[in-house]
C-alpha cells in the first residue's frame, strides 16, 4: 500500500471514529463501512481502527474473523452463501452446489478470474423449512434447484 492511499484511508477511518464514537462499542460499525467501501479489511486498516479506539489489533482481527461477513482480502463484487446446516442438505443441497461450482467454474472458497463472484458456505440462514437457500448479496433465495440456482446467477451476471 502506497503513502498516499494509508493516509487516505487514515483519514476515513479517522472520519468513521468521529461519527461512530472512539468505544470499543464503535468497532463492528467501523469494520462494516471499511468492508463496504474497499470489499475488504485490509492489515494497515485494522492496526489503524486498533490505535485510533485504543485496543489491541489482535481485538480488532478477532472480531473480523468471527463474523463471516468480514474479510481480510478482497472476495468478487457479487458475494454468493450457500446454506450449509443438515435440513438444506436433506433437501438436495449438494445439486444446488455442484450446479453453481458448474457454472461459475470455481469451487466453494474461491473467487472468479474476473472477481465478479465469490461463492462461500454459510451457517444457518434460519430458513430450514424453506431449503436449499442461498443468499446473492443482499437477497436471498429458497426452495432452490439447480436450474433455478444458475438462473439466479445468469441475471446477476
Amino acid at each position: 500500500m502506497l503513502v498516499a492511499e494509508k493516509n487516505a484511508l487514515t483519514e476515513e477511518i479517522e472520519q468513521l471514529v468521529e461519527k461512530y464514537g472512539k468505544d470499543r462499542s464503535a468497532l463492528l460499525e467501523i469494520l462494516h463501512e471499511i468492508q463496504k467501501k474497499h470489499r475488504s479489511i485490509p492489515d494497515f486498516a485494522q492496526q489503524e481502527v486498533a490505535r485510533l479506539l485504543e485496543i489491541h489489533p489482535v481485538e480488532v482481527y478477532s472480531v473480523i474473523s468471527f463474523y463471516t461477513f468480514l474479510n481480510t482480502e478482497p472476495k468478487g463484487r457479487n458475494l454468493v452463501r450457500i446454506c450449509q446446516t443438515i435440513s438444506c442438505d436433506m433437501k438436495n443441497k449438494q445439486a444446488v452446489v455442484n450446479a453453481v461450482e458448474r457454472e461459475l467454474g470455481v469451487k466453494i472458497g474461491e473467487t472468479t478470474r474476473d472477481r465478479k463472484f465469490t461463492v462461500e458456505y454459510t451457517n444457518c440462514m434460519g430458513l430450514c423449512d424453506q431449503g436449499p437457500a442461498m443468499a446473492v448479496n443482499e437477497r436471498v433465495y429458497m426452495k432452490l434447484t439447480p436450474e433455478k440456482a444458475v438462473e439466479i446467477l445468469n441475471e446477476v451476471k
